[in-house]
């Protein structure tokens, strides 16, 4: 069993691991030699102080440390930030989260549950307290005008609740408020404004446990994108690498905020999705390194995956009509933007064969589905230098 949490007068919350060593760290390491520390999702830290407050009432006593089981089985207990009874019969308990090595926004946020007793047979109830948004489009896990919970995080609560019901004789029903401080700001670093969630974050987790450098939230949050933009009726999205090209592919379509899937680095990501949840047209939008390690066949496009491969894109440039010498200049180059400047000046259409085989790596990935996939290459100024546009009947 793991301990986490912190007492309310601790900036960062502290892992204690039970039993010898360290059984939960992650196996890859994040280049110091060490491996990096998991942590707990909002999820995991809601039902923690959930299932505290609800003990509360059936006992008269806030458990802390408060355990609770993981969907795979595993027990892990939290310390309480703090925890108290309202003059009007709630009560209330509160989880510091921690988010492990995780780059995590909502490491550190404290979670808050107020729970009051339920009329008897109408189970559990969840509402959205300040902090915690509001669902306002369709395509979501949850419908509109449902607070922003996931459907994990509530079969966790309900099952805690369950388990305090049992072991104490009390109905199992609950009205469950879960908050989080300070949420509403913390959203504005998340996409939950573009899919439609107001008001503050998300309570998120499928497994309750957050593995340092997964990237979860942002798959998430590209896997959601695409199911708002499918239930709005959207026949075209694009997926853009960064800022200057979703700028740039906005104002070349003149899209909204909803055809627009911020996908970074993770092109995989986004086309292995969309083989289960098709859209009929699909643009991909990047700068000259993204969109050349595309067409290396990479799906990963961050930098700790390897850089662009030069000698390769100077045979790409020979094959479009450079000289010798130019090929040479490409395979000498410090980056590639400065390698397409050299293609440029020489009247060699680089971006566009880039763009064409970056295509052609997409294709690949959605082999035989009918999606068709047109790629943009954009410079820093948001200039539009290279396209591969979408193929006859497309």
């Amino acid at each position: 069993m793991t301990r986490t949490g912190a007492p309310a007068n601790r900036d960062r919350p502290a892992l204690i691991e039970g039993g010898n060593g360290n059984p939960h760290a992650a196996s890859d390491g994040d280049g110091s030699g060490r491996a990096l520390r998991p942590g707990w999702t909002t999820g995991s830290c809601a039902t923690a102080a959930t299932k505290a407050a609800f003990t509360a009432l059936a006992t008269g006593t806030f458990p802390d440390p408060v355990t609770i089981t993981l969907p795979g089985g595993r027990e892990v207990a939290f310390a309480l930030a703090f925890h108290r009874f309202e003059p009007d019969g709630r009560a209330v308990a509160a989880v510091v989260k921690d988010a492990g090595d995780d780059p995590d926004v909502t490491h550190g946020a404290v979670v808050v549950s107020s729970v009051a007793r339920g009329v008897e047979g109408a189970g559990v109830r969840f509402a959205a307290g300040a902090g915690v948004g509001t669902v306002t489009r369709a395509g979501l896990p949850i419908p509109p005008g449902e607070p922003a919970i996931n459907p994990v995080p509530r079969a966790m609560m309900r099952t805690a609740i369950a388990e305090v019901a049992s072991a104490f004789a009390v109905p199992p029903d609950a009205d469950i408020e879960i908050s989080i401080l300070d949420g509403e700001r913390l959203a504005e670093s998340t996409l939950n404004g573009r899919l439609g969630i107001v008001g503050g974050l998300s309570v998120l987790g499928t497994t309750g446990i957050v593995v340092p450098y997964s990237c979860a939230a942002w798959i998430h949050s590209i896997h959601r994108g695409v199911d708002v933009a499918r239930a709005a009726g959207l026949g075209h999205i694009a997926g853009s690498t960064g800022s200057t090209s979703e700028a740039a592919v906005r104002a070349l379509y003149g899209f909204d905020d909803m055809a627009l899937i911020d996908m970074g680095d993770f092109v995989g990501g986004l086309l292995k999705y969309l083989k289960t949840h098709p859209v009929p047209r699909l643009t991909i939008a990047g700068g000259p390194a993204k969109i050349t390690k595309l067409a290396q066949g990479r799906l990963d496009l961050h930098s700790k995956r390897g850089e662009a491969d030069l000698g390769a894109l100077a045979a790409v440039a020979v094959e479009a009509g450079s000289s010798a010498a130019l090929a040479t200049r490409i395979t000498g180059a410090n980056t590639v933007l400065e390698a397409f400047g050299h293609a440029a000046a020489e009247g060699i259409a680089l971006a566009d064969a880039i763009a064409e085989s970056a295509r052609a790596t997409a294709e690949a990935t959605l082999a035989g589905l009918p999606i068709a996939i047109e790629v943009v290459v954009f410079d820093r100024t948001g200039s539009l230098i290279g396209r591969a546009p979408f193929r006859s009947g497309g």
